[in-house]
C-alpha cells in the first residue's frame, strides 16, 4: 500500500549571492524520506517563487524559511505573508542567522509562527513531527513560538555533533543552475560549524557560544567523492567560519582528497595565527590536494584596534601568514573593516597602508574593505546601541540594513569618500588586467596610491559614468 507523503516546503529568499542553501539541505537531510517529500524553492533562481510554491501549499505540513539579516528579510516577509494569505493554518517557521539573533522579536510579525535558533537539524525534525501529530510545541528545545497572543521562548538546544546527521541532500536543488549563476562549476560545502574565537564585531560567539564541531575527514572524503561524480565540479568552496581550526584535521582532509584522486581546487578560511603555526609540510600538502586560495580576516592594520576587536592576532602575524601564502603560490583574500565608532584617523590610515602592502606582495592577493555596520548580537553592536545611535527594530527596518554599501551615522562623509576613492584606485593599481583601455588608469592609480593622493578623482568619475558598478568593495 502506498502512503501519501506530507510535503515540507523550504524557501531560500532572494539575495545578491548564489551560495547554495546549505542550511536547508542540512535540515532536509534529517527528515525521514519515507514520510516526507521535501521541496526547496530558491528565490534567487525563480522569477516567480510564489507560483512555484502555490501548487504544493494544500498538501504542505509547514513552510520553512532561511533568513539572513539585511535585504533577504524583505523577500522572506513577502513570501511568508503571501503564503499565510493563501493558507492561514500553515505553520511558517523562520530559521537562520536573523531569527537566531531575534527569536521573539521576529514573532511580532503575524505571518511567522515559529523561529529556530542556532543549529536547526534536530529542532526542525522535532517540529515536523509535532506538526504531523498536531501536538503542542512546548517541549521542543531551540525555538520561540506564538500560542494565541502569547510568545514562548523555549530552552536552548545544545550543539550536536555534525556526524550525528545524514549528509546534506544536494539532489533537492538544481545544482547546475547554481553553477550557471556563478559562471563556475563551484560546489559550496560546510564541514564545520561554530567558532572558538571571540571577535567583538561578530555574532558567531552569540549564536554558537564559542563552540565548534566538524564532520570527520573520512566521512567528508566519501561525501565529496560522491558529489564530485554526481554533480561534477571544478572547485570546492568551504563555507566554514574557521576551516583551519585543527592542523591534524586539515591534513587528514587533504590526504583524503589525494587518496581518492579528487581533481578539484578548493578554498577555505584561515586565521592569521593559524597560518603562522602551520608547518611548511602542511602548506605543501594542502597545495598538492588542490588548495588555491585562503581568506584571512585582517579587519584592521592597527594593533590597538585589533586588540579592541578581540581578534587575538597581531598585524605581524597577518604579514607572516601572507608571506607563506605567497611562498606556496596561493591566492588570498584579506577583508578589512573601517568606520568603527570612536575610530581614530591613525587606525584608518594603518589599515589603508596594510592594504597597499598586501596587494603589492602578490598578484594573487585581493583585499576588500567594508564599513562597519553593527551586526546584532555582537559586543560592538551593544556599544553602538548604548551610545544612543538608532538601531533597526522592525523586520522592515532590518530589511533595509545594507552591510555592503553603507556606513554608520557616526562616520564623517569625508572619511567615507576618502576610503571609497582608495578602494577604487587600489583596485586598478594592482589589477593584472592588461587591456589598453585600463592601462592609463592603472598607471595613474599606482601613482595616486604611491603618493596617497586621492583628491580630484576624475578617473573614478569617468569609469563610474561609463560603467556603473553595484559595489566597489
Amino acid at each position: 500500500m502506498t502512503t501519501t507523503k506530507s510535503k515540507i516546503l523550504l524557501y531560500n529568499p532572494r539575495s545578491v549571492f548564489f551560495t547554495m542553501p546549505l542550511g536547508l539541505l542540512a535540515i532536509a537531510a534529517n527528515l525521514d524520506p519515507a514520510r516526507y517529500e521535501v521541496i526547496i524553492i530558491d528565490g534567487r533562481l525563480e522569477d516567480d517563487p510564489l507560483r512555484m510554491l502555490q501548487p504544493h501549499l494544500q498538501d504542505a505540513l509547514c513552510l520553512g524559511v532561511s533568513v539572513l539579516t539585511g535585504a533577504p528579510i524583505r523577500d522572506a516577509l513577502h513570501v511568508s505573508r503571501a503564503v499565510k494569505a493563501l493558507r492561514p493554518d500553515l505553520p511558517v517557521v523562520w530559521g537562520g542567522w536573523h531569527p537566531s539573533l531575534f527569536p521573539t522579536e521576529c514573532l511580532a510579525e503575524r505571518a511567522i509562527d515559529i523561529t529556530v535558533q542556532s543549529q536547526g537539524e534536530e529542532t526542525f525534525r522535532e517540529l515536523v513531527e509535532k506538526f504531523a501529530a498536531n501536538e503542542n510545541l512546548r517541549s521542543v528545545a531551540g525555538i520561540a513560538f506564538r500560542e494565541g497572543n502569547t510568545i514562548h521562548q523555549n530552552a536552548a538546544r545544545p550543539l550536536r555533533d555534525m556526524n550525528d546527521f545524514p549528509p546534506a541532500r544536494y539532489e533537492l536543488i538544481p545544482v547546475e543552475k547554481y553553477y550557471a549563476r556563478k559562471n563556475h562549476r563551484q560546489l559550496d560545502y560546510i564541514s564545520s560549524i561554530g567558532c572558538y574565537f571571540r571577535c567583538a564585531f561578530c555574532a558567531d560567539p552569540y549564536v554558537f557560544k564559542r563552540k565548534w564541531n566538524a564532520i570527520a575527514p573520512e566521512r567528508m572524503g566519501a561525501e565529496l567523492e560522491h558529489l564530485w561524480h554526481r554533480f561534477p565540479f571544478d572547485d570546492l568552496n568551504f563555507q566554514d567560519e574557521t576551516f583551519f581550526t585543527y592542523a591534524d584535521r586539515v591534513a587528514a582532509i587533504a590526504e583524503e582528497f589525494l587518496r581518492r584522486n579528487l581533481k578539484f581546487s578548493w578554498a577555505g578560511t584561515l586565521r592569521a595565527d593559524q597560518g603562522v603555526r602551520m608547518s611548511d609540510d602542511l602548506f605543501a600538502l594542502c597545495k598538492r590536494s588542490g588548495l588555491r586560495r585562503v581568506m584571512i580576516g585582517v579587519e584592521s592594520g592597527d594593533q590597538q584596534t585589533l586588540n579592541w576587536l578581540k581578534k587575538d592576532i597581531t598585524i605581524e602575524q597577518v604579514f607572516e601568514a601572507a608571506e607563506r601564502c605567497k611562498r606556496f603560490d596561493l591566492g588570498a583574500i584579506f577583508p578589512f573593516i573601517v568606520g568603527f565608532p570612536q575610530e581614530s584617523p591613525q587606525s584608518v590610515e594603518a589599515s589603508l597602508q596594510a592594504v597597499k602592502r598586501l596587494r603589492a606582495m602578490s598578484p594573487k592577493f585581493e583585499t576588500v574593505i567594508f564599513f562597519y555596520q553593527p551586526y546584532p548580537g555582537s559586543p560592538i553592536a551593544d556599544l553602538v546601541r548604548d551610545s544612543g545611535y538608532p538601531m533597526p527594530h522592525s523586520l522592515e527596518e532590518w530589511a533595509a540594513f545594507d552591510y555592503v554599501e553603507s556606513h554608520g551615522p557616526w562616520v564623517p562623509q569625508e572619511k567615507w569618500e576618502r576610503v571609497q576613492r582608495f578602494k577604487f584606485y587600489q583596485r586598478f593599481a594592482w589589477s593584472e588586467n592588461g587591456s589598453l583601455l585600463k592601462w592609463p588608469i592603472k598607471q595613474l592609480a599606482r601613482w595616486r596610491c604611491g603618493k596617497d593622493f586621492y583628491s580630484f578623482p576624475i578617473e573614478k568619475r569617468l569609469v563610474e559614468w561609463l560603467k556603473p558598478a553595484a559595489s566597489l568593495s
